[in-house]
């Protein structure tokens, strides 16, 4: 099928574009990170369009956000749909079906058959923090175990577990106290050295960790360890907490990215393409862990009606397809960048799940020069971690968006 982009009309920024980057600068705040001079006027499926009318094709989702793709037309009306209903009440004091549908089927989604209770949140960062909350208060514990590598946000508690890139942090200190850091992967660092030599796991509330690491660099743990940490929580009474913000509705193929390993968490966390560019996030706890009482934790914003709304027909169509097709054309996309990597001596490794894949460079410089390469030739990619190319489309891309952006790639690399 003809695509009409990528089409570069004019060098991007265009003097469109350009007008508006300069009010940015001179008005929001510095530690704004912009990747390259994208200034974007509307979406339509994987494709964005900027002021200047250069159309580009969008692998990388709004940082896996645009899960069905931008101003899906069902997620576009629901969202109609329910503005003209009402835009807010706070759920956290009264009731509204679409937060209840909402919670049944996150309920219902999530890993394990056990009950579960859901809180709404307004991000990935809100529920991570919510979630830590939670494990405190019903372990009674205060430790924390988190990753080196992970991201979980950029407020304090969230921002404490996070240990992805100093920048994040530099300056920020002190953190919060008892969390203490292993090497992503390591069951054996864990259990005879931090859980031997530093803490008890009586001590411990939860581990928290990224089934896949996100902005670490694309990694994928070794296959026994996700398992081998359920076990290691069970043995200790530590509640197990997974972190699917990036990972989760359907990326990797799979609803969660821990159900490739078998593995059930305590407490999951989910938020970017939960309502396809809504803010909206969640935790899902098993219920018995869920023993707070009403006023213990809250939101004013948490679980909007209207994001409520662009959820669940975000989940309608991931259910309905696109989370089957993540996982046919992911595999498409795995093999084209294995292909390049076979012939670009440049390329270190590729890996993931679905659509959910880093190309990870033996030159961490390269990676900028590819992804700005990119997006002057009309592909939307992102760097993660030290030397990955991350590619997070759309869930409703094709094989012929496949083969347009590895084609790209494969030219830059060859350049």
């Amino acid at each position: 099928m003809s695509k009409n982009y990528p089409h570069i009309v004019v060098p991007p920024p265009g003097p469109k574009g350009q007008a508006v980057i300069d009010r940015d600068r001179a008005s929001t705040a510095t530690c704004y990170l912009k990747e390259y001079p994208l200034v974007v006027a509307r979406g339509q499926g994987a494709m964005i369009e900027d002021v200047d009318g250069n159309r580009y094709l969008d692998f990388m989702a709004g940082i896996a956000v645009a899960s069905t793709g931008h101003s899906h037309p069902r997620v576009v009306a629901a969202i109609k749909d329910a503005a003209d209903r009402f835009l807010h009440i706070c759920g956290g004091d009264f009731y509204y079906e679409p937060m209840a549908e909402l919670a049944e089927r996150l309920a219902r989604l999530a890993p394990g058959s056990e009950p579960k209770r859901v809180f709404l949140s307004n991000s990935g960062t809100e529920a991570v923090e919510g979630a830590l909350k939670l494990a405190r208060h019903s372990t009674r514990r205060s430790a924390i175990i988190a990753f080196e590598g992970s991201f979980h946000g950029r407020t304090y508690g969230a921002l404490s577990l996070t240990a992805s890139k100093n920048t994040q942090r530099a300056g920020m200190g002190p953190f919060l106290p008892e969390v203490y850091h292993a090497p992503y992967g390591d069951i054996d660092y864990l259990e005879h050295k931090l859980l031997t030599r530093r803490l008890d796991g009586r001590d411990v509330a939860c581990v928290v960790v990224e089934p896949i690491q996100g902005e670490g660099g694309y990694v994928v743990p070794p296959a026994a360890f996700l398992p081998a940490l359920r076990a290691l929580c069970d043995r200790n009474g530590i509640l197990l907490v997974m972190d699917e913000v990036q990972s989760g509705i359907g990326r990797t193929g799979l609803m969660f990215a821990c159900q490739h390993d078998g593995v059930v968490p305590d407490i999951t966390i989910v938020a970017k393409g939960l309502a396809s560019g809504m803010p909206l996030g969640a935790f899902i706890a098993r219920a018995d862990a869920m023993k707070w009482q009403p006023g213990a934790h809250g939101s004013t914003f948490g679980g909007n009606p209207v994001c409520c709304a662009a959820a669940l027909a975000t989940l309608d169509l991931v259910e309905g397809g696109l989370m089957a097709n993540a996982a046919r054309v992911g595999a498409t996309l795995l093999g084209a960048l294995r292909t390049i990597a076979g012939r670009r001596s440049v390329v270190a490794e590729v890996r993931g799940r679905g659509l959910m894949v880093g190309l990870d460079l033996k030159d961490p410089a390269l990676v900028k020069r590819v992804v700005l390469g990119a997006f002057q030739r009309g592909v939307l990619l992102l760097g993660a971690g030290k030397s990955t190319i991350r590619f997070a489309p759309p869930l409703l891309i094709d094989d012929e968006d496949v083969r347009i952006a590895t084609t790209v790639v494969d030219e830059l690399l060859g350049d």
